[in-house]
């Protein structure tokens, strides 16, 4: 877009944002499956303006300052380029909390506060240890320390740039007591847990959806994962009965392709009460299994 595009200080909120999501819809933004150029623009103004969202929609009749109205078309050509909004506004909103992001961790998506749910279901005790695998921005540990500051939370990640990234977050948060650890996966943790939850990479490296330009700029390294985008997801399988109490749980995000193979093999460890959740969009999106009382 170029500057002529939007006549700086003299297009309306509502003009901006019809011409922005008009924009984002034929570029790289609006390939994504699950692009929302209309919100994108929303978001986009909203930051520009120093505003909320609900302010753009009482006042559309606003016309910004040249100054902001340029700002905006700046983030707007961001997007456009396929850059993840959460990166350019620098924050996520995650569960009832808000999150920093950036490159060096995953987006955090609706789909994943499945786990959370799931979490604060199977454990309802005010007491527990839980570890969240694979933390990036800390989005499921801090979640549930949230909602359970009792519980002992551990958060592990092999990158040591998510491990700041989630330091940052809990400290912003008021939740230091989460113990974050670098390592991988379960290699870290000593003891054992009545919760282990993850949601580890799972993209098979043939996948086309990493062609998408928001997935490109995403970390790969938590994203793609071998054996079809299983292995990870095997080796916390395989390695998770050493860490969990008896009667303990272990929580797993998957592919919505994936939860007959993730199924099978917590069958396959000798976890019980394997099953499947689907997410708001009707997809398995989580399989859980508990590691049993009696062996």
């Amino acid at each position: 877009m170029t500057s002529t595009a939007i006549q700086y200080g003299n297009g309306t909120v509502a003009a901006l944002l019809t011409i922005g999501a008009q924009r984002l819809a034929t570029t790289a933004a609006g390939r994504d499956p699950d692009a929302m150029p209309g919100l994108d623009a929303e978001l986009l103004l909203a930051h520009a303006l120093g505003t909320g969202r609900a302010g753009l929609r009482s006042h559309p009749e606003r016309i910004p300052a040249a100054d902001a109205a340029a700002r905006f078309c700046d983030l707007l050509e961001r997007r456009a380029a396929g850059e993840p909004v959460a990166y350019i506004l620098g924050h996520k909103e995650f569960w009832t909390i808000d999150l920093a992001v950036s490159p060096a961790v995953l987006v955090p998506r609706p789909e994943t506060e499945l786990l959370v749910e799931r979490a604060l279901a199977l454990h309802p005790g005010s007491e527990a240890r839980i570890a969240d695998l694979g933390t990036g921005s800390g989005a499921i540990a801090l979640a549930l320390a949230s909602e359970r500051p009792q519980w002992q939370m551990v958060a592990t990640d092999l990158s040591a740039d998510a491990l700041a990234v989630a330091r940052a977050n809990a400290e912003a948060l008021g939740l230091g007591h989460v113990v974050m650890i670098q390592g991988d996966w379960l290699a870290c943790l000593d003891g054992a847990f009545h919760l282990l939850v993850s949601n580890p990479p799972y993209v098979a490296a043939e996948d086309p959806a990493l062609r998408l330009p928001a997935l490109m700029r995403e970390p790969q390294l938590a994203l793609v994962a071998g054996e079809g985008g299983l292995a990870a997801l095997r080796n916390i399988i395989r390695a998770a009965p050493d860490h969990l109490e008896p009667g303990g749980w272990l929580l797993l995000e998957h592919g919505a392709t994936q939860s007959a193979a993730v199924a099978g093999a917590l069958v396959a460890r000798g976890f019980a009460q394997v099953r499947s959740h689907r997410d708001l969009a009707g997809r398995e999106r989580m399989t859980e299994g508990q590691w049993p009382i009696h062996r």
